[in-house]
């Protein structure tokens, strides 16, 4: 679903309610984990952290106007879905994730390239999410970010 939201808080508070508080948790855990040198908002529609324009002028490649995106979350029609672009750029993060959320969840892994989708609040693994929030400094992803560009 596609939420036409000016802030976090407006975000949640326009998700169907069984949702809000699985939500909040979730922001409060990425907000109490990600390292700092990341802002929050809203980014493509979603609850989304990125690498703002005063740490990094030139912005998304695609996009410059936008600041360099690395996670974010949304509720969609059947699942709350969690993106993180170290998943798909590390394969190092990948991997431990993969072999970590089994310790976490008993549902099978329902997950894209930089896609975690969890079909049931009560089954996001936010202690796993918590952890994944510190594998990468803004510095870091920066720099992966640039790499990953240079081979394009």
């Amino acid at each position: 679903m596609q939420y036409k939201a000016s802030s976090p808080e407006d975000y949640i508070n326009q998700v169907p309610e069984e949702r809000q508080d699985a939500l909040k948790k979730l922001r409060q855990t990425i907000k109490n984990n990600i390292p700092k040198g990341f802002e929050e908002g809203i980014q493509y529609g979603m609850i989304g952290y990125y690498v703002p324009h005063s740490k990094y002028p030139d912005g998304y490649h695609c996009k410059p106007e936008e600041p360099l995106p690395f996670m974010s979350f949304a509720s969609q029609k059947n699942s709350i879905n969690l993106y993180h672009s170290g998943i798909y750029a590390v394969p190092e993060i990948h991997d431990w994730f993969v072999s970590e959320y089994p310790k976490y969840c008993k549902r099978k892994l329902d997950m894209g390239k930089s896609c975690v989708r969890f079909k049931k609040v009560d089954d996001i693994p936010f202690e796993l999410i918590a952890e994944l929030c510190t594998k990468l400094s803004a510095d870091e992803w920066i720099d992966i970010y640039e790499t990953n560009l240079k081979k394009k």
